[in-house]
C-alpha cells in the first residue's frame, strides 16, 4: 500500500521476507562445495552487516533523543502493568474471601436490606405528605397568575397520590377532601375564563360613530380575514401539531390563543370535556344578550342620555355595527375553541392522562353558534322594527304593477259627475292652540318608550326600558339594512343552510315584504291623499279657500331653489317620492317594489291632475270645455304652436341647445306670427256666433294654471333626472351597477316610469299652451263686438276708447298680475309676446263688420289702438309696433280710396291686396252717395296697380 506516494511496508511482511533471505544464506552456504564461494558468500554478508551496523549507529545517532524517550516510557508502561497485575491478584484474593464470609452471614444481610427498603420508602412517603401538604397554597398561587395548566397538572396529580400511594394515611383525610373539591370546582373555573376570554376580556368594540370616523362594515370584515381579531391570527391558520406548554414566567393572557388551548388542555386532565363544551353552548345566548346591554348602555353614555330625533337611526346603527363587531369575535374565539376541542379528540386516544376517549357527538359546532348569533339579532331587530306593534296592522303593498296608459285624450272623456261628499263646516286642528299643544304632546312622548316595548323580549335580551338608544320604528330598517344584509351573507357563507336562507334572513325578509313595504305604501297614500283632496275640492269650488294656502311658503321655495310657487300637493308628493328614492338605496333589493309605488303613486297624482285640470276648463255640466283647452288639446293647433321660435326658446332656457337651422329670422318669425292669428281668426270668426262662456273669466283659475304648470314641469324634470338616474337590469354591468346611484330595476317598471313622466311634462306643456291661447282668446272676447257692436259713425262727442277696449285692458292687466306672480319671465313672455301683432290682426279684419265710419269713428279706432297698445306696452315692456301698423291702416280712412291707390302706386303697398279691398269697401259703404260703379272701377284700378307693385303682398 501506499501513503502520499510512498510506499507502507507491513513489518509482518518485512519479518518474513529477514528470515526467509536468512534460510536462502544457510543454504547456500551449506550445500555449496567450493571454498571459495564460500568465502565470496561470506566476504558478501560480512560486507553487508558492515553496512547494516553503520546504518544502524546512524540511525541511532539520528534518533537517539526518541529512542531514549521511548525506552523510558516502556519501562514505566512495564512497571504500572506489573503492577495492576499484583493489585487485581489482591482484588481476586480479597472477593474470594469475602464471598466466603458472606455465605456465613446471609440471614443478617437480608434483614438489613429489608430494613434500608422500608426506611427509604417512608422517607418518600414523608417527601409526598410534605408535597401534599403545599399543593393548596401552590395552586392558589397558580391560579392567581392564571397558569392553569400548572395548577390542573398539581391538583390532579395530587389527587390521584392521595387516592393511590397515600391512600391509607388517615391524617390526609381532611385534605384529600379539600383537593377533591377543588379538583371538581376547577373546571367551572376554567368554563367561566373560557366565556370570559370569548365575550368579555378581549373584546374591542369600536364606538366611534357619535365620536369620530369609523370604519365601514365591509373594511372590518376584510381586517377580520385578513389579520385575526384583535390580533388572533383565524383558526384555519393556527399550528395545533405542537404539544401545549406553559410558560410560568410569562403572562399567560399575553397569547389568547395560547391561552384557550392551556384552558382546553387543562380541561382534558380534568376528564371534563363534554361538560366543558355543553358549559360553552348553554351560556352562547345570555352572554351575546349580555353583550347586546353592555353595548346599548355603552351608547347611551356616550350620547350623555340624550337621544334626539336627529340621530337615532346613527345610534341605531352605531349599535348594531358595533354588536356585529363583536359577534364576528365571538365567531372567531369559539372556532378556535373548536378547533383545539377537535385536537383533544383526535390526539385523545394517544394521551395516558385520560382513559376515556372523547366522543365527537358531545360537542357543539359553528351552526349551533351562529344560530343563537341569529336569534339575538332577531329578538333585538324585533324590538327596534316594532314588530310586535305593527304585525297586528300590516298594510300590504300592491303586489303587481300594471303599466299605465300615456294617452292624455284618455283623461278628458265624459266621465260621471262624482257626488258632492258633505265637509265640515271647520276644523280646529290648525289652531294655534291645537299645534301648540299636540306639539308638546309629541315632544313629551318622543323618545318615551315605556310602553312600547314587550317586557317578555326586554328581559330575554336583558335590556331594561331605559336602554334602547333610540324609538322603535319600522323605518329603522332603513339606516341598518345594508350592514345587516353584510351580516347576514357572513352568517351564510360561514354554515351550510338548508335552502340556501339564514333564518335571521327569512326574518328580514318577511318584514320587509309584509310589514315594511305596506307601511310605507299606507303612510305614502296618507299623505298624498290628504294633499290631494284639499287640492281636488280647492279647484271644484275656489272660492271656498284661500289659494294662496294651496302653494309652499317662500321658505320652502328658498330651500327648494324656485323662483315661483308650487303647489303644496307637487311637494308633498315630490317629497314622498323622494323618501321612496332614498329607500331604494337604502333597501337596494327591493327597489323594484319601491319603484313599483312610486310609479303608483305618479299614475294616482297624474289622474288626480288631470281631474282638476278638467274641472278648471269645463264650463257646464256636459264638460263642454273652454275654447283654448280644446285647442290645446288640437293636435294641428298644438303641433304647430309648439314648431314656433317662441316655444322652441322656452326649450332653450329649459337646457335644450336650439339648433341652426332653428334660428329665425325677423321675416319668418313675422310670417309664422301672421301665420298663428289667421289660424286664430280663421277659427274664431268662422261663424256668426259670438264667444260666449268659452272662456275662464276667474283670473284666479288661470293663477290655478300657471301654478299646476310650474309645479308639474319642476316635478317632471326632477322625475326624468331620477329616471335618468336608473338603469335596467337586463342590460346593467357589474362596473354600471357599482358606478350607478341607484340599484338596477326592472326594464318593465323603468318604462313605465319614463312614460308617466311624459303624461307629466305633457301636461305641463298643455297648461302653458293654454294660457297662451286663454289670453288670445280673451282678445277674441273682447275685441270681435268692438266693430260688430259699437257705432262709429256717432256723433262728435263719442271719441272714447270702446267699453270692451276698456275691458280687455283691465282683463290683460288682471291676468298679467297673476301671471307675473305665477310664471317665469321667459315664459310671461311667451305668453304675451306677439300679441300686439294679434289684437292689430283682429282689429284690422273686423273693418269687414262695419256698417260705416266716419271721422269720429276713425278716431275712436285709433284711441282704441292706442289704449291698447300703451297697456301692451306696460305688460311687454316694448313698443308694440304693430299696433302703429293697424292705427296706420285705420288713418287712411282720412285719405280719398283714389289717392290711396296712387300712394300704392308710387310708393307700394304696406297691407295686403284684402286690406285694402276692405277699407275701399268700408269707405264706400261710409259714403252713401257713392255708386256701385265706382266701387268696381277702384276696385278694379287697385287691382292692377297692387299688381304691378313690385312691394305687393297677394297674388292675385
Amino acid at each position: 500500500m501506499e501513503k502520499n506516494g510512498e510506499k507502507i511496508v507491513n513489518p509482518a511482511a518485512k519479518g518474513r521476507e529477514t528470515s526467509e533471505f536468512l534460510m536462502a544464506i544457510v543454504r547456500t552456504l551449506s550445500t555449496s562445495a567450493d571454498f571459495e564461494q564460500r568465502e565470496k558468500e561470506k566476504a558478501r554478508i560480512e560486507k553487508t552487516f558492515t553496512q547494516s551496523d553503520k546504518r544502524l549507529g546512524e540511525l541511532v545517532s539520528e534518533n537517539y533523543q526518541d529512542l531514549a524517550q521511548i525506552t523510558q516510557d516502556f519501562s514505566t508502561i512495564s512497571k504500572s502493568v506489573n503492577e495492576a497485575r499484583e493489585k487485581i491478584k489482591k482484588i481476586k484474593d480479597d472477593l474470594s474471601s469475602c464471598k466466603t464470609l458472606l455465605h456465613c452471614k446471609r440471614d443478617e444481610l437480608r434483614r438489613l436490606w429489608i430494613e434500608g427498603v422500608e426506611q427509604k420508602t417512608m422517607v418518600a412517603m414523608l417527601d409526598q405528605i410534605e408535597q401534599i401538604k403545599e399543593v393548596p397554597t401552590k395552586l392558589d398561587n397558580l391560579l392567581l397568575k392564571k397558569h392553569y395548566l400548572h395548577g390542573t397538572e398539581l391538583v390532579v396529580n395530587a389527587v390521584a397520590k392521595l387516592e393511590n400511594q397515600l391512600v391509607g394515611v388517615e391524617a390526609l383525610r381532611d385534605l384529600k377532601a379539600e383537593l377533591i373539591t377543588r379538583k371538581e370546582q376547577l373546571h367551572e373555573v376554567l368554563i367561566d375564563e373560557l366565556n370570559k376570554q370569548i365575550y368579555i376580556k378581549s373584546q374591542s368594540p369600536n364606538f366611534s360613530s357619535l365620536q369620530g370616523k369609523k370604519s365601514s362594515t365591509a373594511q372590518k370584515q376584510d381586517n377580520l380575514k385578513r389579520k385575526g381579531v384583535n390580533g388572533i391570527p383565524p383558526p384555519e391558520k393556527m399550528e395545533f401539531g405542537k404539544e401545549v406548554k406553559e410558560d410560568l414566567n410569562s403572562n399567560p393572557e399575553d397569547d389568547p390563543t395560547h391561552f384557550m388551548a392551556i384552558l382546553v388542555e387543562s380541561l382534558y386532565m380534568l376528564r371534563k370535556i363534554p361538560e366543558a363544551a355543553e358549559g360553552l353552548k348553554v351560556r352562547i345566548q345570555p352572554e351575546l344578550s349580555a353583550i347586546v346591554a353592555r353595548t346599548s348602555q355603552h351608547i347611551l353614555e356616550s350620547t350623555s342620555n340624550h337621544v334626539d330625533s336627529s340621530n337615532q337611526s346613527q345610534c341605531l346603527l352605531d349599535l348594531l355595527e358595533n354588536i356585529f363587531h363583536q359577534f364576528r369575535f365571538v365567531a372567531h374565539m369559539h372556532k378556535v375553541v373548536l378547533r383545539n376541542l377537535h385536537r383533544i379528540i383526535t390526539t385523545g386516544s394517544r394521551r395516558e392522562v385520560s382513559g376515556v376517549p372523547v366522543r365527537q357527538e358531545c360537542l357543539y359546532d359553528m351552526t349551533d353558534v351562529w344560530s343563537k348569533i341569529q336569534a339575538v339579532v332577531e329578538l333585538l331587530l324585533r324590538e327596534y322594527l316594532d314588530v310586535e306593534n305593527t304585525s297586528s296592522s300590516r298594510q300590504r303593498a300592491p303586489s303587481s304593477f300594471d303599466e299605465p296608459s300615456t294617452d292624455i285624450n284618455s283623461f278628458f272623456a265624459k266621465k260621471r259627475p262624482a257626488k258632492p261628499k258633505k265637509m265640515a263646516l271647520f276644523r280646529f286642528d290648525a289652531s294655534i292652540h291645537a299645534i301648540s299643544t299636540n306639539s308638546y304632546v309629541d315632544d313629551s312622548r318622543a323618545f318615551d318608550t315605556g310602553d312600547l316595548f314587550s317586557s317578555s323580549l326586554l328581559a330575554e335580551m336583558g335590556l331594561e326600558k331605559n336602554q334602547m338608544v333610540c324609538k322603535p320604528s319600522v323605518y329603522n330598517i332603513t339606516a341598518i339594512f345594508k350592514p345587516l344584509e353584510l351580516f347576514i351573507r357572513e352568517i351564510e357563507d360561514a354554515i351550510a343552510c338548508p335552502d340556501g336562507r339564514s333564518s335571521l334572513q327569512a326574518f328580514v325578509t318577511d318584514f320587509v315584504q309584509n310589514i315594511f313595504l305596506g307601511q310605507v305604501h299606507y303612510t305614502v297614500s296618507t299623505s298624498i291623499g290628504s294633499a290631494t283632496k284639499d287640492l281636488i275640492r280647492y279647484y271644484k269650488n275656489p272660492q271656498s279657500f284661500d289659494a294662496l294656502r294651496h302653494v309652499v311658503d317662500h321658505k320652502i321655495q328658498k330651500e327648494l331653489g324656485v323662483i315661483k310657487p308650487l303647489l303644496t300637493s307637487t311637494v308633498t308628493v315630490d317629497k314622498n317620492l323622494q323618501e321612496l328614492r332614498e329607500l331604494m338605496q337604502d333597501l337596494p333589493d327591493y327597489a323594484d317594489q319601491f319603484l313599483n309605488m312610486i310609479c303608483n303613486t305618479l299614475k294616482e297624482y297624474r289622474d288626480t291632475c288631470h281631474s282638476a285640470y278638467r274641472e278648471i276648463v269645463q264650463y257646464d255640466s256636459d264638460e263642454r270645455r273652454v275654447i283654448s283647452a280644446m285647442w290645446a288639446k288640437d293636435e294641428d293647433i298644438s303641433r304647430f304652436l309648439r314648431s314656433l321660435p317662441s316655444w322652441r326658446s322656452l326649450q332653450s332656457a329649459s337646457g335644450q341647445e336650439l339648433a341652426s337651422e332653428d334660428v329665425c329670422s325677423e321675416e319668418e318669425i313675422k310670417a309664422l306670427n301672421s301665420k298663428e292669428a289667421q289660424i286664430l281668426i280663421s277659427n274664431l270668426t268662422s261663424s256668426d256666433a259670438m264667444i260666449q262662456q268659452e272662456i275662464i273669466t276667474d283670473v284666479t283659475q288661470m293663477r290655478t294654471i300657471a301654478n299646476v304648470h310650474e309645479s308639474l314641469e319642476w316635478f317632471s324634470n326632477r322625475m326624468k333626472d331620477f329616471s335618468n338616474c336608473l338603469s335596467a337590469r337586463s342590460a346593467t354591468t357589474a362596473a354600471d351597477i357599482a358606478a350607478s346611484e341607484y340599484p338596477p330595476v326592472s326594464e318593465k317598471t323603468l318604462s313605465s316610469l319614463k312614460n308617466l313622466v311624459k303624461d307629466f311634462q305633457d301636461l305641463a306643456e298643455i297648461c302653458l299652451l293654454l294660457l297662451h291661447l286663454e289670453v288670445r282668446v280673451h282678445c277674441f272676447y273682447f275685441l270681435l263686438p268692438v266693430a260688430k257692436q259699437s257705432n262709429y259713425a256717432g256723433p262728435i262727442d263719442d271719441l272714447d276708447p270702446d267699453s270692451n277696449v276698456l275691458k280687455l285692458n283691465k282683463d290683460l292687466s288682471s291676468m298679467e298680475e297673476v301671471l307675473q306672480q305665477s310664471l317665469q319671465p321667459k315664459k310671461f313672455r311667451y305668453i304675451f309676446e306677439s300679441l300686439g301683432f294679434l289684437v292689430a290682426s283682429i282689429l284690422m279684419n273686423s273693418i269687414q263688420y262695419m256698417k260705416k265710419i266716419n271721422e269720429n269713428g276713425i278716431k275712436k279706432m285709433c284711441r282704441n289702438l292706442f289704449a291698447i297698445q300703451q297697456n301692451l306696452t306696460n305688460i311687454t315692456m316694448s313698443r308694440e309696433a304693430d299696433l302703429d301698423h293697424a292705427r296706420q291702416y285705420y288713418e287712411l280712412l282720412y285719405i280719398n280710396p283714389d289717392d290711396v291707390i296712387t300712394m300704392i302706386a308710387e310708393k307700394g303697398g304696406r297691407y295686403t291686396f284684402q286690406e285694402y279691398t276692405e277699407l275701399v269697401k268700408l269707405h264706400h259703404r261710409s259714403h252713401a252717395a257713392l255708386s256701385p260703379s265706382q266701387l268696381e272701377r277702384r276696385m278694379q284700378k287697385l287691382k292692377e296697380v297692387f299688381f304691378k307693385t313690385p312691394n305687393g303682398e297677394c297674388d292675385p
